[in-house]
């Protein structure tokens, strides 16, 4: 048999992003490409087309056969291109390997604007390497096309990986390593100084992230109209357990174009540290400060200074958060569409009827595990939120049908109600069903269904 293979250097073996014990490459075991190693590099085995002259009947009723089934052949190119754009990094390298035609749509700039790598097992730092190295083909270490890129849960990314990204994708705009716990602040650093459109990063899960700022070389190198800033909008450091009040400072003091910022579970975060954020972070539209047990009355204070900007807060688990909290934002933020208060135990009637009575475009409410509020809470919210459509009242112990059939009989647009481990009667929940129509319920009520 005649060798009809052709290698090529440049092609990553989808063995390399997707491993090979893992279910998604099992499914391709049976496929006549290959993949071997030459002084180190990947090489991808590409099978050249048939030969167009064949001359044994036996072997040109299998040709025949073989064209009805390649119905894909026949699409343009476009088309092709279409559907590759649906593929996920790991299949789209799988697709370069089956023929010269394919190799050269699935390697076409369109498609490699984003990289997506997930599992645990991937060898991200060797992809990302033999990736970008591709992609720089034709501009030489310099990837131009490539803007997002997206790895979740690969504890085999590390600095390295990262150091690649940023040495070679300047026109990056959005970077997303969540639960990469091996990569720390110098690695962000180098990203954020070398991808000056960066917009969006997500870093949560990042335990050894305490910080972002710019490298020392790129703050002396930025111009004075540039003020050594640093252009994201988009922040989410959830689980960053280590960050504390001075990281947020040097945060808020180099990012000061946020608008949305998630500091969920940053347990060691306080008043201070939000007092900064303030100073800087004027523009700030989505808040999350759910689980940071420091935070009190205090910090909403400051919170409230973002005014009529703030849409999205969450204080969720934040004890120390009372009623007075509940009034400096209920007075200052009068725009807020969605607060997430579960579990301030603090809260009280008073706390919604200063709620209801100033925010009353409030879409989403969430004062579950709040045994404080009772039915004449629920009132105040249905005489003045008629545009609520989402409510959880979970676990509030004081909640009885009463206030249900209240709020059901205002809120028409109502389409979910939270009302598990609350006392109240089968009527309610028939009446709030008859009321709004395309409300889901979630109730812990066996005799409803």
């Amino acid at each position: 048999d005649s060798d009809l293979s052709m290698r090529t250097l440049s092609t990553p073996s989808p063995a390399l992003i997707f491993p090979p014990n893992s279910p998604g490459f099992q499914n391709g075991r049976g496929s006549s490409t290959s993949s071997s190693s030459v002084t180190g590099e990947t090489v991808a085995m590409v099978h050249s087309p048939p030969p167009t002259r064949l001359t044994h009947p036996l072997i040109r009723l299998a040709s025949k056969h073989q064209k009805e089934q390649a119905n894909i052949d026949r699409l343009p190119d476009h088309s092709l291109i279409q559907i590759f754009s649906f593929l996920p990094t790991n299949q789209l390298c799988r697709c370069a390997r089956v023929c010269r035609r394919w190799y050269n749509l699935a390697w076409d700039p369109r498609l490699w604007r984003t990289i997506r790598l997930t599992g645990e097992t991937i060898n991200v730092d060797r992809a990302l390497k033999v990736l970008t190295r591709r992609l720089c083909q034709d501009t030489p270490n310099v990837c131009l096309m490539l803007e997002t890129v997206i790895v979740s849960g690969c504890r085999r990314l590390t600095d390295r990986g990262l150091y690649t990204i940023a040495q070679c994708c300047p026109e990056l705009r959005r970077l997303e390593v969540s639960g990469c716990y091996n990569i720390s602040n110098e690695a962000v650093f180098d990203v954020v100084s070398l991808c000056p459109n960066l917009e969006h990063l997500d870093v949560s899960g990042c335990s050894k992230v305490t910080c972002i700022s710019l490298t020392r070389e790129a703050s002396i190198k930025l111009s004075p109209l540039h003020g050594k800033q640093i252009s994201i909008r988009y922040l989410d450091m959830t689980d960053c357990f280590v960050l504390e009040d001075e990281g947020l400072h040097t945060i808020a003091a180099h990012c000061t174009q946020l608008t949305h910022l998630y500091l969920r579970r940053c347990v060691r975060i306080t008043d201070e540290g939000l007092r900064y954020l303030m100073i800087y972070c004027t523009s700030v539209k989505e808040l999350s400060v759910s689980d940071c047990r420091f935070v009190s009355d205090f910090g909403m204070r400051e919170i409230a200074k973002l005014e009529s900007r703030l849409r999205y807060l969450s204080i969720a688990h934040c004890g120390r958060i009372t009623d007075v909290g509940i009034r400096y934002i209920a007075k200052y933020c009068s725009k807020l569409r969605y607060l997430n208060a579960r579990g301030c135990e603090g809260i009280t009637d008073h706390g919604v009827e200063y709620l209801a009575k100033n925010c009353t475009k409030l879409k989403s409410l969430d004062i579950g595990k709040c045994p404080l509020v009772s039915d004449a809470g629920l009132e105040f919210l249905a005489l003045n939120c008629f545009n609520l459509k989402r409510l959880s009242l979970k676990s509030c112990e004081s909640i009885t049908g009463q206030g249900l059939q209240i709020v059901a009989a205002n809120c028409f647009d109502l389409q979910m109600l939270n009302v598990q481990d609350c006392e109240v009667s089968v009527d309610a929940l028939r009446f709030v069903k008859r009321h709004c129509k395309r409300c889901i319920i979630e109730h812990t009520n066996p005799a409803f269904f």
